[in-house]
C-alpha cells in the first residue's frame, strides 16, 4: 500500500462520523438499487410462472407440420421440450351461433407427446378420454357456439379437411366464408365418419387461437392409424431467441408465438407493453441513481473540502494530480467495499420481507395458484453492485478532479473555499430589523457559500417532491377503486338477460349448494318509466329531470302541475328476501305485500354537481320532496315493452338500496344523473309481465363464507350445465378485494420507496450540515471569542435551520403540487373521469414538519459538538 492510500485511510479514521454517514448513504442507495432489481426479477418470475400455468409453457406453436418436422424439433439442441397432438381433422358444426367458428376440430392427444406443463387442459367435469372412441368437449362450445353436449352423449361426425383450392387449411387460418373474392371460399372435404362418446367438459384451451375456425375437441390417438399432420408446440432453452428460431426453422410453415408468456420475458410482439415496462423501470432506476450520485457526490465534495490543506501539502512535496485523484478514488473504493455488500444484503432482506407481506394480495389480484416469492438473480445483483460502485466512483472522480487542479498555495491557505464579493452577501436594512444580528449573520452565511448549502436544499426538496407525488398517486388510486357506488352487500352475483325462469331457477338450486354459500336470493329487473307530478320533485329531481328531458320525453321544468316521466328500474326480489328487507327497514309486511301492496323505492341524485366525491348512497340528494309518492308505471318508449299500461303504484322512499339487490346489466343507475329503483316482491311479477314482454334481466345473489372457492365451484357448475344463454358471474367480493389489494400493494411499494429516498436525503442532509459546521470551527469559535453568548449562538444556528427548511419548502412544495396535479390529469386521460383533485393538505403538513425537524435535529447535534470544544483549541487548530 502506497503512502497516499495510507493517508486516505487515516483521514477516514479521523473523520469517523462523516465516514459512517457516507457508508450509510452507500448502503441505502445500494439497498434501493438491489431491492428494485430483486423485485423486478421476482415479479417477472411470478408473471412468467402464472402465465405458464394459465396459457402453457410453450414458446412457438406450429399448427400444421409433418412427423419428420416433429422429430427434428424433438432432437434440436436449441429446444428444451416439445409437445404435440395429431390434427385428426374438421367436422361441420350444425346449428352453431358463431359464424366465424363453423367447425369442430378433432385433436388426437398422445400421453408421450402432450405434456400437461406445455399444453394444460383444465377439466370442468368428467375425465380425459382413454381411447380414440372417447372425446372431451370444450365449455365454450355451449357458451360461444350455442351447442350443448353432456357427458355420456354420443357424437357422430364426418371428419375431413378444410381446403381452399389445393391448399389445406389449419387452425391458424381463419374461416374463409367466400366474401373475399381474392381468397375464394373454402370447402370441407370429408374423409371418414367417426363416432365418439363424450367423457367430460374442459375449459377453453389456451392453445386455441381466438380466430381459430374450429372448437377443439380432444380424443386419444389411434395407434393403428398414421397421422400426416401434427400441431407442435416448442419450448426453447433461450426464449429470447424465439423470433430468430421461428424464422429460421419454419421453412414455409405457419407458426404462432405464445405472447402471453413471451411478453414477460421481454420477447413480446407487443412493443407498447415492452416499452412501458422498460420506461417505468428506467424512470425508477434514474431517480435512484440520480439521488445516490447526488448524495455521494456531496459527501466526497465535503471530504475534499476537509482535506484541501492536506492535498496542498502533498502537492508541495511532489504529489502529482494523478496521485491525488487516485487517492480520492481509493477512498471511494474503501467506502464502496464497506457499504455495497451490506446494502445488497439489506436490499434482498427488505424486499423479501415486503414480498412476504404482499404475496397473498398479489394472488388475489392475478394468479391465485402461483406464489409470489423472492427470486434472487445473480446477474441482477452483480449489476446492482456494479451500478453502485460506478455511482461511487463517478461521485468521487468529479470533486477529485477539481481538487487535483487547485493551485498548491490556494489549497494550503484554503483561499479557494469561499470566493465572494461584498455585494454577494449584502443584506437589506429591513432584514436586520426583522432577524436581528444573529439572523443577519445566518443569512450572510447562507449567501456566501451557496454551492455548499444548495445540496442540502436540493436533498430536502427531492424528498418533499417525492413524498407529495407518491401520496397524490396513492390518493388517486384509492379514488379510482372507490368510484363505483357500492349499492349492495352480496358477495357473488349472477345476471342473464335471456334465460327462461325455469332454467334460471333450476340453475339457482344448483348454485346455492356451492361450498360456503349461506344465503341467497333471485330477482328480475325490468326497465320501465314512472310518471309523477313535477311538484313532487325536489330541486335535485328537477335538475335530473331537466338533464334527462330530451331522452325520456319529459317536458322542460316549468309549471308545478305538469307530469314528468323518468326512467325507473323495477326490480322483483324473491319473497323471502323481500320480507327480510321489510323487517330490516321496520315496515309492515301486510302493507307491503299482496295485490294492493306498497312498494319500496330509492330515488337519489348520483352525480351532484356540487360534490363529485360523494360515494355513499345516503349522502346523495333525494329526488322527491316527501317520503312517499304515487307512480304510474309504463313501458320505456324505445323498448316496445308491453307490461300492461298505466299501473299506479304507491311507493315509500328509503335512504339506501336494500341489501342483495343486484345492479345488473342495463341498470339506469350507471348512465343517468340519478338512481331510481322500485323494489317489489317476486310474487307480483305476473301483474306487470305479459307473454310478449321482451326478455327481462334476471339475477341471482349469494352470500359466501369463502367467495373465491364458491365462485370456482359455481363456474364449474355453470360450465358443466352447458349454459348457452348470455350470462355474467360477478365475484363482487373479489372485485372489492382486488381494489383493496391493489391499494395495499401500491401503498407498500410507494411508501417503501419514499422512506428509502427520504433516508438517503436525511443521510445527505446530516452529512452536509454536520461537516459544514465542522469546517466552520474557526469562524464559529471566533464569534464566541468576541462575546457571542450561547443563546445568541443558538439563535443564529436556528435561523440557519429556518433558511434551509424554508428554501427547500419554497421550491419543493410548488413542484410537488405541480406533480400531484399532473398525476391527477394523467389519471383523467387514462379514463378515471370520476375522481376529483384532492389538495394534498396532509402531505404538505407532514413535509413541512419533517423538513424542519430533520434540519433542526441535525443542526442541534452539530452545534452541540462545537459547543463542547475549547475556543482556544479551535482557533489554534486552524493556525497549525
Amino acid at each position: 500500500m502506497n503512502i497516499f492510500n495510507k493517508v486516505t485511510l487515516q483521514s477516514l479514521k479521523k473523520s469517523q462520523t462523516r465516514t459512517i454517514v457516507t457508508i450509510i448513504g452507500v448502503i441505502l442507495s445500494t439497498a434501493m438499487i438491489t431491492a428494485v432489481s430483486t423485485f423486478a426479477v421476482s415479479l417477472q418470475s411470478y408473471m412468467i410462472q402464472g402465465s405458464i400455468a394459465k396459457y402453457g409453457g410453450w414458446h412457438i406453436g406450429f399448427p400444421a407440420v409433418d412427423a419428420s418436422f416433429v422429430q427434428e424439433r424433438a432432437h434440436d439442441q436449441a429446444v428444451s421440450r416439445t409437445a404435440s397432438f395429431e390434427n385428426i381433422g374438421y367436422a361441420a358444426l350444425s346449428g352453431g351461433k358463431n359464424p366465424d367458428k363453423p367447425y369442430l376440430f378433432i385433436a388426437g392427444f398422445n400421453e408421450d407427446k402432450a405434456s400437461p406443463d406445455t399444453l394444460p387442459v383444465t377439466l370442468v367435469s368428467g375425465r380425459m378420454p382413454d381411447n380414440s372412441g372417447e372425446i372431451l368437449v370444450p365449455s365454450h362450445l355451449a357458451a360461444n357456439g350455442g351447442i350443448k353436449l353432456a357427458e355420456g352423449d354420443t357424437l357422430t361426425l364426418v371428419v375431413g379437411d378444410r381446403m381452399n383450392g389445393n391448399q389445406r387449411l389449419n387452425q391458424h387460418d381463419a374461416f374463409f366464408a367466400g366474401n373475399q373474392p381474392e381468397k375464394g371460399a373454402e370447402a370441407l372435404v370429408p374423409r371418414a365418419e367417426r363416432t365418439y362418446k363424450v367423457t367430460g367438459i374442459y375449459a377453453r384451451p389456451a392453445f386455441e387461437e381466438s380466430a381459430a375456425p374450429g372448437y377443439t375437441l380432444i380424443t386419444r390417438t389411434d395407434p393403428s392409424e398414421r397421422a400426416d399432420s401434427f400441431s407442435l408446440y416448442v419450448t426453447l432453452k433461450h426464449p429470447r431467441e424465439a423470433k430468430a428460431y421461428a424464422s429460421s426453422t419454419a421453412a414455409g410453415q405457419s407458426y404462432v408465438y405464445n405472447d402471453n408468456v413471451l411478453r414477460f420475458m421481454g420477447v413480446s410482439s407487443d412493443g407498447v407493453l415492452t416499452a412501458l415496462l422498460y420506461t417505468v423501470g428506467g424512470i425508477v432506476a434514474f431517480i435512484i441513481v440520480t439521488g445516490s450520485i447526488f448524495m455521494i457526490y456531496n459527501a466526497f465534495t465535503i471530504s475534499l473540502n476537509e482535506r484541501t490543506r492536506q492535498f496542498g501539502i502533498l502537492s508541495s512535496v511532489g504529489a502529482t494530480a494523478k496521485q491525488l485523484r487516485n487517492s480520492v478514488l481509493f477512498e471511494g473504493l474503501c467506502i464502496g467495499a464497506a457499504g455495497i455488500p451490506v446494502g445488497i444484503i439489506l436490499g434482498i432482506g427488505s424486499m423479501g420481507l415486503v414480498l412476504t407481506v404482499v404475496s397473498r394480495n398479489f394472488g388475489n389480484i392475478l394468479y391465485s395458484g402461483v406464489p409470489l416469492s423472492l427470486k434472487v438473480s445473480v446477474p441482477a445483483i452483480a449489476c446492482a453492485a456494479a451500478l453502485s460502485m460506478v455511482t461511487i466512483l463517478i461521485s468521487a472522480y468529479i470533486p477529485a478532479r477539481k481538487a487535483a487542479g487547485t493551485p498548491v498555495m490556494e489549497s494550503i491557505r484554503q483561499t479557494n473555499e469561499v470566493k465572494i464579493e461584498a455585494k454577494a452577501v449584502k443584506t437589506s436594512g429591513w432584514a436586520q430589523h426583522i432577524y436581528g444580528l444573529e439572523g443577519t449573520l445566518a443569512l450572510k452565511n447562507f449567501k456566501r457559500n451557496k454551492k455548499r448549502y444548495r445540496s442540502i436544499v436540493l436533498s430536502l426538496m427531492l424528498s418533499v417532491v417525492l413524498f407529495i407525488s407518491a401520496s397524490a398517486f396513492v390518493t388517486d388510486m384509492k379514488q379510482m377503486s372507490e368510484q363505483a357506488v357500492a349499492f349492495t352487500t352480496y358477495d357473488i352475483g349472477f345476471a342473464t338477460p335471456s334465460m327462461k325462469d325455469s332454467d334460471m331457477l333450476a340453475l339457482y338450486d344448483k348454485l346455492r349448494t356451492a361450498d360456503g354459500i349461506y344465503d341467497s336470493s333471485y330477482q328480475t329487473l325490468m326497465k320501465v318509466t314512472g310518471t309523477v307530478q313535477a311538484s313532487e320533485l325536489s330541486d335535485a329531481g328537477n335538475d335530473g329531470k331537466a338533464g334527462n328531458a330530451g331522452k325520456t320525453g319529459a317536458p322542460s321544468p316549468g309549471r308545478s302541475d305538469e307530469q314528468v316521466t323518468l326512467p325507473v328500474d323495477l326490480q322483483f326480489l324473491d319473497d323471502k328476501a323481500y320480507l327480510k328487507i321489510l323487517e330490516g327497514l321496520g315496515l309492515s309486511a301486510e302493507e307491503y305485500t299482496g295485490s294492493n301492496a306498497k312498494f319500496i323505492a330509492v330515488a337519489k341524485s348520483v352525480s351532484p354537481a356540487d360534490d363529485k366525491r360523494l360515494k355513499e348512497v345516503d349522502e346523495f340528494r333525494n329526488l322527491f320532496k316527501s317520503s312517499s309518492s304515487t307512480l304510474t308505471i309504463g313501458p320505456e318508449p324505445e323498448s316496445g315493452q308491453k307490461i300492461g299500461q298505466g299501473h299506479d303504484v304507491r311507493v315509500t322512499f328509503v335512504d339506501t338500496v336494500p341489501p342483495d339487490t343486484l345492479p345488473v346489466m342495463g341498470s339506469s343507475g350507471s348512465s343517468e344523473p340519478f338512481f331510481f329503483r322500485v323494489i317489489a316482491p317476486y310474487s307480483l311479477i305476473g301483474k306487470f309481465e305479459t307473454a310478449d314482454s321482451p326478455p327481462a334481466v334476471k339475477g341471482l345473489t349469494f352470500h359466501s363464507k369463502h367467495p373465491a372457492q364458491s365462485v370456482a365451484e359455481m363456474e364449474k357448475t355453470i360450465q358443466a350445465a352447458q349454459i348457452t344463454d348470455e350470462y355474467k358471474l360477478y365475484n363482487v367480493y373479489a372485485m372489492m378485494d382486488e381494489s383493496r389489494n391493489t391499494i395495499f400493494i401500491i401503498n407498500v411499494f410507494a411508501y417503501t420507496f419514499i422512506i428509502m429516498i427520504s433516508l438517503i436525503a436525511i443521510a445527505n442532509v446530516f452529512n452536509t450540515i454536520s461537516t459544514n459546521i465542522k469546517l466552520r470551527r474557526r469562524e464559529l469559535a471566533m464569534l464566541r471569542s468576541v462575546g457571542m453568548s450561547d443563546r445568541s449562538f443558538q439563535r443564529m444556528m436556528n435561523f440557519e435551520c429556518a433558511f434551509y427548511g424554508m428554501r427547500a419548502l419554497l421550491f419543493g412544495l410548488p413542484i410537488g403540487l405541480a406533480c400531484s396535479w399532473l398525476i391527477y390529469r394523467g389519471m383523467l386521460i387514462g379514463g378515471a373521469d370520476q375522481i376529483a383533485y384532492i389538495f394534498p393538505w396532509a402531505s404538505i403538513g407532514i413535509s413541512v414538519i419533517s423538513v424542519l425537524l430533520i434540519v433542526f435535529v441535525t443542526m442541534l447535534y452539530s452545534v452541540s459538538t462545537i459547543k463542547r470544544e475549547n475556543i482556544i483549541d479551535a482557533l489554534r487548530d486552524d493556525m497549525t
